[in-house]
């Protein structure tokens, strides 16, 4: 069987191909051998088995699909592929298709009122958001705000939802430029109209200067912070004072009737090593924690003795720090320069990243791994971008442009979506991604 190209271009050679997939009917197409032109890109191919979707189903739906040969994505023309590769093109080749990560809906816009600076979507239930006017907030989906949360004087850098799991209450955690963290309760099942306003149930003090990230142990009983100080401080999320971190409670008067105490808390421990801002913290295993900084260090630390077990210098202040893939064993951060560098710790001269991705334009702002997918992350960037990334390709599978201004954080939401925020003070919610 062949296929005649649609394109005005000169002719090139055919090779003969057959499609393979793994996904599930209505996705199959017939696994005969056909001749197609060695020139077709991923848009060509995906034209193809599109066509050959529709032979089967005159309902199909037309809709992009990306290309693996031998594990790798195809990012140029299939003749360029096998050239480079070094793939003979006499025998049939196997192309396996899946279905392309990108997104397929754009959610209206959530807006704030200043810059949206932080965002964590860990949670399907809900978002949780903080900004720049020094308000936390808790969105159902887009455009619906549940709960607000107040009581910073400064803006929030980073928020963290620590325990969202069972029907009752939730607990997440905020950090601000007044140097203060702040836990925070709410019932998630809440469906208002109007958003409540809630007060935070403890506040941590301890830091000297502004606390830029914030990271929950598993089990959610503790949480670490990295500041301005170049510190990274230890404290533990529960409301009484049994463990002795609890120096104060305090309760107020409104409209005659006692509120509910109000707790400040003390830091369990204190980590010091860096010798910048600590941008960023991750606390993926019970026992160890990473840190990023702006002294382009990235750091394990042993949580138990405080002692700093590796070091990974990369010439680049940091911004972000995550801990992903295979085996939850790869380091991806980026920081004052538009590559995305990925360190795998398990090989010898960690030093060297064993990937670079660099199709931003300006600094990066966020990095995430996929919580199920070893081989997918985002980035977000001050060129207004995120950017879903691959394993098997160095090109961004997907470019999320919506934002008008700098992105400042984003994150993974639902598995299938991607929720981000920036300088225009929007939220933006990108769906329907689909992850393989």
């Amino acid at each position: 069987m062949e296929i005649e190209r649609e394109t005005n271009e000169g002719n090139s050679r055919r090779i003969q191909v057959r499609f393979i997939t793994k996904l599930k009917a209505p996705y199959k197409v017939p696994t005969t051998a056909i001749a197609i032109p060695s020139d077709l890109s991923r848009l060509g191919l995906s034209s193809i088995v599109n066509k050959l979707l529709q032979a089967v189903d005159s309902e199909w739906k037309t809709e992009p699909f990306d290309f693996l040969i031998d594990g790798e994505l195809v990012r140029m023309s299939l003749e360029q592929f096998l050239l480079v590769k070094g793939i003979s093109a006499e025998k049939i080749l196997e192309i396996e298709y899946i279905r392309a990560v990108a997104p397929r809906k754009e959610e209206e816009p959530s807006p704030h009122d200043d810059w949206v600076s932080a965002v964590d979507g860990s949670s399907p239930r809900f978002i949780l958001t903080g900004c720049y006017n020094s308000l936390g907030r808790i969105w159902k989906q887009a455009g619906w705000c549940t709960h607000i949360l107040e009581g910073h004087s400064g803006a929030i850098s980073s928020v963290r939802i620590i325990n969202s799991e069972g029907a009752g209450s939730v607990t997440v955690a905020t950090a601000s430029k007044d140097r203060t963290l702040r836990l925070w309760k709410f019932d998630a099942e809440d469906s208002t109209d109007h958003p409540a306003r809630i007060r935070a149930f403890k506040i941590l003090r301890g830091h000297n200067a502004s606390v830029h990230s914030i990271a929950a142990k598993t089990s959610g009983d503790m949480i670490c912070s990295g500041s301005w100080d170049c510190t990274i401080n230890l404290w533990r999320t529960n409301d009484t004072d049994t463990n002795g971190d609890a120096v104060s409670i305090k309760k107020r008067k409104v409209n005659n009737k006692i509120e509910e105490s109000q707790s400040e808390g003390e830091a369990v421990s204190t980590l010091v090593g860096h010798t910048q801002c600590v941008s960023s913290v991750i606390w993926p295993q019970q026992d160890t924690i990473y840190s990023a900084s702006w002294d382009h260090s990235v750091r394990k630390w042993d949580v138990e003795t405080g002692k700093d077990l590796s070091d990974i210098f990369c010439g680049k202040a940091l911004n972000c720090i995550d801990i992903g893939g295979e085996g939850l064993a790869l380091i991806a951060a980026g920081g004052s320069d538009p590559v995305l560098r990925i360190w795998d710790p398990r090989k010898p001269g960690t030093s060297a990243p064993v990937f670079q991705f660099s199709s931003h334009s300006s600094w990066i702002s966020a990095c995430k791994w996929h919580n199920t997918s070893p081989l997918h992350l985002l980035s977000s960037s001050y060129d207004g971008k995120v950017m879903l990334w691959d394993l098997r390709t160095a090109w961004p599978v997907s470019i999320i442009d919506t934002h008008k201004d700098k992105v400042l954080c984003a994150d993974w939401w639902k598995g299938d979506c991607v929720v981000s925020g920036g300088v225009d003070a929007q939220l933006r919610i990108s769906s329907d991604i689909s992850i393989q």
